[in-house]
This record gives C-alpha cells, structure tokens and sequence, in this order.
C-alpha cells in the first residue's frame, strides 16, 4: 500500500514525535510497503491536501497532531487514517474533560483545580489541595511543563512554567505509588487490554528524561500488581478507551498506591503513544508476540477495516 506518516509537528513533543515517526517508517517500509513522510506544519496543508495514499499513519504527539485537528482535516479529504477520530483524540488530549468521563464511569481520578490564565491572579490564588501537588498543561504530553510541587514558591514557579505551554492548567492531588500503563488495541466493541506495564524510572519522578533517553527507566512486564489490581487496571483502561470513543489503541496511564486497600487512579489515555525505541506501547506488543513491525502493520489492519 501507499503509507503517508506524518511525523515532527509543532508541539512541545516534536524530538519524541520525530523519533517515532522513524521507528513507523522503518517498519512500513520492511513491510513492502511504499512509504513517504511529511514533517508536519500547519502552515504546509497543502502537503496533506495532495496526499494520493492508501492510509495515513499520525506520528504526531501533542498539539496539532493528537488533539483531533489532524484528523478533522483527513476526514475532509476522505483519507483513512490510523487510530482515534476526531471526538476520541479531542477529548482524551483534554485532561480536565476526560476525567469528567472517567469518574462518570466509576473510575477512581486524583482530585484536581483547575486554572485560567485569563483569570488567573498570583495575589488572590488559594490552593484547595494538600502538598504535594502535581502541576500540569491540560492540553501537553510527555510530562511537558509537569512540576511536582511541595511548597508555596515551587508552586508558584510551577503554575507559571504550566502557563508557558496552556492558556488551562491543572492542579492535582499527588499520589504515591507505582505508575503503570495498560495497552489497549482492537476493533470498536472488540478492545482488549494488553499485559500491564510498571514504570521504575531512574530519576525520582518519571519525567521528560525518564520516558525518552536509553536507560531512563526500566520497564517491569507485567508490572508487580496483586491479581486484583491487574484486573482493576486492565478493565478500566478499555472502559476508558471506548467512553472518550477511542479506535484502534490507546495507551493509559493509571497510579496504583502501595496501599492495596485504595483503588488505583488513572492518569490520562495517550490516543497516539510513543512509539520510539524507548516506547511503552512496543514493549506490551512484543510481549504478546507481535514484533514492532507487525504491532504497526496490524494497527493499519485494524484501521482500514474500521471503514469497511
């Protein structure tokens, strides 16, 4: 077939988005099949306006890529694509949003506050959580802009480095624990949950570093979880998936507290996950048998015959 990937972009996750859309390459083009790329630029649609292609694989991350623009802009010119349409990547890039459809399912969330940067006044801010406190961009990946804050003046710092990548911003309880993440991959109505991955990073918090450079975490297939956690995780990363109406895969990050007597809480569903070297997504599909290669050959499959 002919396979466009569209790869860089514009957000703050461009170098990860790079470096999958590599990997994608690659690996279509150890498939047979014909492959072209397109470093992606809002200010160059007609680079996607001429596409003559059989699908389109998104590699982006972030912005402009993963929050659902990319793919209103294919639906109108009636170019298949790989993963979640329009509605599915909107919601699931949108933090705050999608953990409204979270709890609305049962699904245990951090508590949060959210800010405006239109509303927003250092002199008037009074903070309803308890320290520490997550701080992050709604709308970002990869930790971008993520600071965990225990006292008033890292918080401080940290609201006004979140406000450098998103005009919303959130604040969210912090809770200790492992971090896993659970992939998910089928048809609509047919998702399953792939074995559940723990995270141990190396630094003291799984950031920007942790994720992406060789050796920055390790990767505990499956993750140390009690049976019943597993089983938490795994249900509810599909419950996720199909209520924010995401196709073909995710991947979802959960916290799963030391304490077994408390739930497990879910983070956020990446509707377009890594897929560097380093990447998460690979590793769950390798360990159940399908190389990198076939992983991204079988989510074209599934993408094509969502339209059929």
């Amino acid at each position: 077939m002919k396979v466009a990937v569209l790869y860089g972009g514009i957000s703050a996750e461009r170098e990860v988005s790079l470096s999958s859309g590599k990997g994608i390459m690659d690996a279509l083009t150890s498939k047979g099949h014909e492959v072209s790329g397109i470093d992606f630029h809002p200010e160059r649609l007609q680079d996607v306006i001429e596409l003559d292609v059989d699908i389109v694989y998104i590699a982006l991350h972030g912005r402009f890529g993963e929050d659902g623009k990319v793919q209103a802009l294919l639906d109108l010119l009636n170019i298949p694509y790989v993963g979640s349409g329009v509605q599915g990547s909107a919601l699931a890039l949108d933090k705050a949003k999608s953990k409204l459809f979270f709890h609305q399912e049962g699904t245990r969330v951090a508590k949060e506050q959210i800010l405006y940067k239109h509303t927003f006044s250092e002199e008037t801010f009074k903070l309803e959580l308890d320290f520490p406190v997550v701080v992050k961009p709604n709308l970002e990946g990869s930790t971008i802009g993520l600071t965990i804050a225990e006292d008033e003046s890292t918080l401080k710092v940290g609201i006004k480095q979140a406000f450098e990548f998103d005009q919303t911003i959130m604040l969210e309880e912090f809770i200790s624990g492992k971090e896993v993440t659970v992939a998910v991959q089928g048809a609509k109505g047919e998702e399953q949950a792939l074995p559940v991955i723990e995270i141990v990073p190396k630094n003291k918090f799984y950031d920007y570093e942790a994720k992406y450079a060789v050796g920055g975490s390790e990767h505990i297939i499956p993750a140390r979880l009690s049976a019943e956690q597993t089983a938490y995780v795994q249900k509810h990363a599909v419950r996720a998936h199909q209520t924010l109406g995401c196709e073909v895969y995710s991947r979802v990050d959960f916290i799963v507290p030391e304490d077994e007597t408390q739930l497990p809480v879910i983070l956020e569903v990446n509707t377009l996950p890594g897929m560097t070297p380093t990447s998460l997504y690979p590793d769950a599909a390798k360990e159940i048998g399908l190389s990198y290669e076939d992983m991204v050959e079988k989510l074209i499959q599934l993408s094509l015959a969502k339209r059929n």
